[in-house]
């Protein structure tokens, strides 16, 4: 029996599926499928309704996400992962629904028509009715292709199927596959109760068929082991065939082995056959004298137990006459009491029948069981033990028999594999949410994934950035430092040729100084100097030395006239001729160009 959970559990736990549906539509990304490089525009887009609903009329078994691949078209985002879950959710089913391989196939190509839904509608692809049927299809999980009638009942309906799924596909809506649904549940109702009332007309049958045999065999085995190996009289075996082998049978029918009449009616034929085996009451003559004087009232009262109407007087004449003879000492002719052609069997463990106990074989009722693999493949219905003959009654879906087995070549079959049970069945919900949930977690944890790739990304980023910064940092303080380095250099050099130009300076200096010193000291009392005027509207003024003073070093000259005076400390003096304020006339003309060209120096490097 199916296990079905309470129906609000079920509807919040679809409601939990139905939103994670849609966020796995929207996020999952699986590798190796023929995704865009870019998000498309509606309107580029290719249709894949006519693709699949080709698909769907040729009844493929190939995956929606093959199909996909083998067509070189643009497929957005949406319909690649529709697809990826329709087969997902499909493979799933055809592993563990427990159905039949043909019929699971057949339910499986569905994937084409719930791809175009759900990237069409979402998780309203899995509609209540719809998931009503394929949770019904359980029902079914005993359907094996036997050939028979009732094994055609469900591929004629399954091709209708196919019909509705094609109009849904054709007028693009859901309303004609959910109308076969409905029609389906409806139908499935009334073949339940008609399979209920069948299978409880079949177990009565069975049952009462199951008592007569046990009843016909233990008669045949009581009378098996009675004649085995005897030679009777031929009187005698036609009364125990035709008569005796009847009460027996019914003895056990009503009363079992034990009961009180059949223990009388097995007496009975033994003494049958003590009386008609010379061999063995030839031995005690006055027990047969006392065994015949009784046998045949015996016979009539055990007889009047069983059954309503009185034995017949010539049923038992052939006894009296055996009996006549065997008084008289006279020997019958003997024929084989059991005959050798092996017409009448008998199986002396009906003797010692025992039923299972019922520890023993109620796990195994009302289970499936399969026999044999792929198409070979049988399943059947352990329906009941039918106790009276320890034998298994097996049905079908349709509650039709398909046979009997007796318990210990059942018990054999388990342990030899040859008969197995029925892997446990799952519902097509409990696939779609356990799928479904799978595929959430896969979601979650890629968006996990692509936000820690995304801060590591950025991490990189800045990372990156910094190294850039701390490298143009570095750079820049490098060249601030070289060009530190440089001015310094530049600073060192300057100062060094500012230095190199005083010194130069200051030793022209000194030698102007000396020359014009020498110059000064060569001047004699009427040597004449030109002193230079201090603006151009004056002209310069010629003079001549008129007095040297050796102890004030003091020079005093004159003009032409001797008016203007005008006296020069020897050191002022030198310093005029330095810096060409005073000339001295009549020096030698190579002193003078020699002054000239100090003094010329020295004011280049002055104002450079």
């Amino acid at each position: 029996m199916l296990h079905n959970r309470p129906k609000s559990q079920q509807v919040a736990s679809r409601k939990a599926v139905a939103e994670k549906i849609d966020n796995v539509l929207a996020g999952i990304r699986v590798p190796d499928l023929p995704y865009p490089a870019s998000n498309l525009a509606p309107e580029t887009i290719s249709d894949w309704q006519p693709l699949l609903f080709s698909c769907w009329t040729e009844q493929q078994n190939e995956r929606v996400t093959h199909v996909l691949r083998s067509e070189h078209r643009n497929w957005s985002v949406r319909q690649i992962n529709a697809a990826y879950v329709a087969d997902r959710i499909m493979d799933v089913f055809l592993k563990t629904s427990g159905l039949n391989s043909q019929i699971a196939q057949r339910i499986a190509r569905l994937r084409f028509y719930l791809a175009w839904r759900m990237n069409r509608d979402g998780n309203k692809a899995f509609s209540d009715t719809l998931l009503g049927w394929l949770d019904s299809l359980q029902e079914w999980r005993g359907w094996s292709d036997s050939g028979g009638r009732s094994s055609k009942a469900l591929p004629e309906q399954l091709d209708a199927l196919i019909v509705a799924v094609s109009a849904g596909f054709d007028a693009g809506k859901t309303d004609v596959v959910d109308a076969f649904c409905r029609q389906w549940q409806e139908d499935s109702v009334r073949r339940n109760a008609q399979v209920g009332k069948l299978r409880q007309r079949l177990l009565d049958t069975e049952q009462g068929a199951a008592r007569q045999r046990r009843a016909e065999q233990t008669s045949r085995a009581l009378i098996g082991r009675a004649l085995q190996g005897r030679k009777l009289p031929q009187h005698v075996l036609n009364f125990i065939f035709d008569h005796w082998q009847k009460l027996l049978k019914q003895a056990v029918w009503e009363s079992g082995v034990n009961g009180e009449t059949c223990r009388h009616g097995n007496k009975l034929l033994e003494w049958l056959v003590w009386v008609g085996d010379p061999s063995l009451s030839d031995k005690d003559r006055d027990r047969l004298y006392h065994v015949g004087e009784q046998i045949g009232d015996r016979l009539a009262d055990v007889w009047s137990r069983v059954f309503e109407h009185p034995l017949t007087p010539n049923a038992l004449a052939g006894i009296g006459t055996v009996m006549m003879s065997r008084l008289r000492g006279e020997t019958p002719e003997l024929v084989d009491a059991l005959p050798a052609t092996g017409s009448f069997l008998w199986n002396p463990a009906w003797l010692g029948f025992e039923a299972p106990l019922r520890a023993d074989f109620q796990p195994f009722e009302e289970r499936w069981f399969v026999e044999g693999e792929g198409a070979e493949e049988q399943r059947r219905y352990f329906f009941a033990l039918l106790e009276d003959s320890a034998e298994i009654l097996w049905t079908n879906g349709a509650g039709v028999k398909l046979g009997l087995q007796p318990w210990q070549a059942f018990c054999e079959a388990q342990s030899t594999h040859s008969l197995r049970p029925l892997v446990a069945q799952r519902t097509f919900g409990e696939v779609l949410e356990e799928t479904v949930d799978l595929l959430a977690v896969a979601v979650e944890k890629q968006r996990k994934q692509r936000e820690q790739a995304a801060a590591a990304a950025k991490a990189r980023a800045d990372a990156l950035r910094q190294e850039r910064e701390s490298i143009e940092l570095l750079r820049r303080e490098q060249e601030a430092a070289r060009q530190a380095t440089l001015e310094r250099q530049r600073q060192e050099a300057e100062s060094t040729r500012v230095a190199n130009e005083k010194a130069e300076l200051e030793r022209l200096y000194e030698e102007a100084t000396q020359l014009a010193q020498k110059q000064v000291n060569d001047i004699n009392l009427g040597g004449w100097i030109v002193v230079e005027a201090q603006t151009q509207e004056v002209e310069a003024s010629r003079l001549k030395l008129a007095v040297r003073t050796n102890a004030s070093r003091k020079l005093i000259f004159v003009d032409r006239l001797g008016l203007n005076r005008r006296e020069f400390q020897e050191h002022e003096l030198v310093l005029g001729i330095v810096e060409k304020r005073v000339r001295v006339l009549g020096g030698a003309a190579e002193f003078d160009e020699t002054l000239s060209r100090v003094v010329g120096r020295i004011r280049v490097g002055r104002n450079s």
